[in-house]
């Protein structure tokens, strides 16, 4: 047995994942799971990950590892080369600083919007082993915390390259994932004042990592 990253090609989180994997340069083999099938909520898969999510790290002595931050977490201690999540005690502290953030402010209000106006996801509100109700007004004002939220990145990004600081990190992969995540669900692009976002974005977009 081998490691193997269960995922969809659909799933922003996933897609985190896998830009980790690819940023540091490492073969993981992808089995997908058809969420549109809803493949996830599955006896098989959930003998892999009981709360119906993806992705999920599954080790090759069996062990699953779910969890974006859990995930890069064990790939960053197994595969310490090209460090993503921090070399010296301040690094970490900044990076995780910066990627709780960005998930909290962009990703998760993205998702949030997404998951309460979609009506394919009636009842499904949030994601795994529950169902809920969408909240419509919760869309609304999700998109406008989304709003805040490209303006606050903007401004952030005036003052240096990268989320974090001098260096490409993880705090990169979830804002470029919530940005591609919310012009696409949301249709919602970049200002064209927030030129120092766009100018990351660009950067960012043209790495190779970003088609992972």
């Amino acid at each position: 047995m081998t490691t193997t990253l269960y995922h969809a090609a659909g799933s922003p989180n996933a897609r985190r994942v896998r830009i980790f994997i690819a940023e540091k340069g490492l073969h993981v083999p992808l089995v997908p799971v058809d969420l549109g099938s809803k493949e996830q909520f599955s006896d098989a898969y959930k003998t892999i990950n009981p709360r119906s999510m993806v992705p999920t790290l599954v080790l090759a002595d069996g062990t699953s590892i779910a969890e974006v931050p859990a995930i890069w977490r064990y790939l960053e201690e197994a595969h310490p080369e090209h460090p993503l999540l921090g070399s010296t005690p301040t690094e970490k502290a900044l990076i995780a600083m910066w990627e709780r953030r960005v998930e909290l402010d962009g990703f998760a209000a993205v998702m949030e919007a997404v998951r309460n106006a979609v009506p394919g996801l009636a009842g499904r509100a949030l994601a795994g082993p529950h169902f809920y109700e969408q909240i419509p007004d919760l869309a609304a004002r999700s998109r406008l915390r989304v709003v805040n939220f490209y303006a606050d990145l903007n401004q952030r990004l005036q003052t240096v390259p990268f989320v974090a600081g001098e260096h490409f990190s993880a705090a990169d992969i979830t804002a470029l994932a919530t940005l591609d995540f919310a012009k696409g669900a949301l249709k919602m692009a970049i200002a064209e004042d927030q030129t120092a976002l766009q100018a990351w974005y660009d950067t960012l977009a043209a790495r190779p990592s970003a088609s992972a």
